[in-house]
């Protein structure tokens, strides 16, 4: 079956918990798997002189990432979005702020400082910027992407962040899930005109019913991967445990592997957290952090890993024993 609504995470290189460079070949890595939408070449062109189409996703944005020159509150960063909208801002009334999965889809997990590809033709702030979701586990809070090291963790919605908007409809990402609207102090809110996520719903909409079961597997019918039923394989274990153990399922019945931060990622419905997985999903075990199988660019001897239980993407020390192995299945 074939992979929807991911794209690939841009890594090519593999390392060891060290830090070193080591062949990819049967390492189990992101870097030798690659799954996902493969970035076109160029990825981005230039729509006159202020504006860039990323050919991956088909959404535009701004070719200078920053609304203002100057970081705002989130409250603030959605009203001047609907400000570009009166103003006709770039010859377009259609931008919103992007919600975690558009913003995050610009990250480039192959490079840092900042964490976006290379030759991107962008003017970009090495700092946090706010997306249009709000963190369901604190809902005063709201999510951002830390453009350094592609990072996204939710930020206090009265703190500033940076405000980069975009405009356009794109096939190839999918939906958070969210359907909830908040204000900034939490309280739940109607959606209607606040530009949110919430109202918005921006990206390709989720089947129903999302998963099917399939005996010890499940079918994520929304991308197509087949993912274990149990999301804890040998307990907490260093990364490189977790890759030697998809490599010994890989040799027994499947073709199992350590899942990319993407492929994780795509998991998240944020409308829920502890866990942040879709309402009735039927998996079993779940613990609250997870590695992938993609390498720090910042810190080779770091790796990303997911916090299920509110949604985060972070990284951890791979030596470390702190994290579980989910495994997925491309069949």
């Amino acid at each position: 079956m074939t992979i929807r609504h991911i794209l690939s995470t841009g890594q090519r290189l593999c390392f060891d918990a060290s830090g070193r460079p080591v062949d990819c070949l049967d390492s189990g890595q992101d870097g030798e798997f690659r799954t996902g939408e493969a970035w076109p070449k160029p990825r981005f062109t230039p729509q006159g002189e202020y504006l860039v189409l990323d050919r991956l996703t088909g959404l535009v944005w701004p070719r200078i990432a920053s609304v203002g020159d100057f970081p705002m509150s989130w409250t603030e960063a959605l009203s001047a979005v609907a400000r570009m909208n009166e103003e006709n801002s770039f010859g377009h009334s259609d931008w919103r702020l992007p919600n975690r999965r558009e913003l995050s889809s610009l990250i480039s997990y192959s490079h840092h400082r900042p964490a976006l590809p290379a030759g991107h033709p962008f003017t970009v702030s090495q700092t946090w910027y706010w997306t249009s979701t709000t963190a369901s586990l604190a809902p005063g809070y709201a999510w951002h992407v830390h453009l350094e090291g592609g990072r996204m963790f939710y930020g206090d919605k009265t703190r500033d962040a940076m405000v980069w908007p975009v405009r356009g409809d794109s096939p190839v990402l999918s939906s958070t899930g969210q359907r909830g609207c908040w204000d900034a102090a939490g309280a739940v809110i109607d959606c209607a005109a606040t530009g949110q996520d919430g109202e918005l719903h921006s990206g390709a909409p989720w089947p129903e019913p999302r998963f099917a079961v399939e005996e010890d597997c499940v079918r994520d019918l929304l991308t197509g991967l087949l993912w274990a039923r149990s999301t804890d394989l040998l307990g907490a274990c260093t990364w490189e445990e977790a890759l030697l153990a998809a490599t010994r399922q890989r040799e027994k019945n499947r073709k199992w592997r350590l899942p990319s931060i993407r492929e994780l990622e795509s998991l998240v419905d944020a409308e829920y957290h502890n866990p942040a997985l879709p309402s009735g999903h039927p998996f079993i075990d779940i613990r609250e952090a997870y590695w992938s199988s993609t390498s720090s660019a910042f810190a080779p001897d770091w790796a990303y890993c997911l916090y299920l239980h509110k949604g985060a993407v972070g990284v951890g020390f791979k030596a470390k024993r702190e994290f579980h192995a989910w495994l997925v299945a491309l069949e």
